[in-house]
């Protein structure tokens, strides 16, 4: 079951760029929770599924690969984090989840930018020994994703002015 939940069902084997398809699979997973039970359930998501990736990356590690490419849990976690600011932007604004469109997709852009780019903290995430290597990366990617949501929305609303 590990290995099911490490690979999220088998998608961390779709090739090229296995942790692009982990990160698309999050969204509808993302928007069920959201749908189901709004951002707070979202974020009992990032809990349960970052707790979940610890144990599931640790028995996926090999001394021979310490970062496999087929664990895309930690691609998930990261993405349901960069979509923070939707989730409560949406609820706050009593607009549905699908309303915020634009978000969903810097959501995604910046997450795999970061993630991919991996600067700075996310850089020096990816370079931790074991489990913590590979979940904290997407984690610290996503809070960065997350930040450049809530700045382009700011941008988009006219709440910013350059």
């Amino acid at each position: 079951m590990l290995h099911r939940i490490a690979t999220l069902f088998g998608i961390g084997y779709l090739r090229p760029a296995a942790g692009t398809w982990g990160s698309l699979a999050a969204l509808p997973l993302a928007f069920g929770l959201m749908w189901l039970g709004g951002p707070w359930l979202l974020v009992a998501g990032i809990v349960a599924v970052t707790g979940l990736g610890f144990v599931a990356a640790r028995a996926e590690i090999t001394l021979s690969d310490p970062d496999p490419g087929h664990v895309v849990i930690d691609e998930v976690a990261g993405q349901w984090v960069a979509l923070l600011p939707v989730a409560f932007g949406a609820a706050g604004a009593g607009v549905g989840y699908g309303a915020l469109w634009p978000g969903w997709v810097a959501a995604f852009v910046l997450f795999r930018l970061f993630d991919v780019w991996k600067p700075g903290p996310v850089g020096w995430a990816d370079r931790q020994q074991g489990a913590s290597g590979v979940m904290m990366d997407d984690i610290i990617a996503g809070v960065m994703a997350a930040v450049g949501v809530l700045i382009l929305a700011a941008l988009a609303h006219g709440a910013m002015r350059l």
